[in-house]
């Protein structure tokens, strides 16, 4: 129906998380209207962003060196870790400005029926770093659904021969929810009203 060009742009636009045939299409045509600088740029920055992103030697967040800007602030509070599934939690509470503690990103939680085990999101790095490191407190962050509490549990059982508090961000954060989209009072308050574990 379309040029084989259209027909290509409107299949790489289905590889966006939500977007079917009828949006892809739209977006196509939206291409289609923008100056050629304006396109020039939507590709390089894919490009470039595909090619410069790597994840942090430290914590596993995002960035474009070998360590984060986060891991490298020696003027963040070194008593807490908090540990979420995905780079995007972490600038969800950065934005907040209330948490000055360090990070530790899992690229994922345990899914045993679909096979991701402790050791596919490399939980063997967070426990070496609790272990060499002098923290107070580790606040687990993760999505809220049953995979979430699944990896709490385990990082709680691992850690509970350590002299280390475990704590996990409070009730008002609701099941199956995507931190993401969580707003930033309900946020804070899951923050501040966080508990321990066991």
């Amino acid at each position: 129906m379309y040029p084989k060009s259209i027909n290509n742009l409107i299949e790489a636009f289905k590889y966006f998380p939500g977007i079917g045939e009828k949006s892809a299409e739209r977006m196509a045509f939206h291409v289609l209207g923008l100056e050629e600088v304006q396109t020039n740029f939507l590709a390089d920055s894919i490009k470039n962003a595909k090619k410069n992103i790597k994840h942090c030697k430290i914590c596993n967040h995002i960035t474009e060196n070998e360590v984060c800007s986060i891991c490298e602030d020696t003027l963040r509070n070194k008593d807490y870790i908090c540990v979420v599934d995905d780079p995007k939690t972490v600038i969800s509470i950065e934005k907040l400005g209330t948490y000055h503690g360090y990070y530790h990103v899992l690229n994922g939680l345990i899914e045993t029926l679909d096979g991701i085990n402790p050791e596919d999101i490399r939980l063997d790095k967070l426990i070496k770093r609790i272990e060499e490191g002098n923290f107070k407190e580790v606040i687990i962050a993760v999505k809220p659904c049953l995979e979430g509490e699944m990896t709490a549990l385990y990082i709680d059982n691992v850690l509970s021969g350590m002299n280390i508090e475990v704590t996990r961000l409070a009730s008002g954060i609701p099941m199956g929810a995507d931190m993401e989209y969580v707003d930033a009072i309900t946020l804070e308050k899951a923050f501040d009203n966080r508990k321990k574990l066991s």
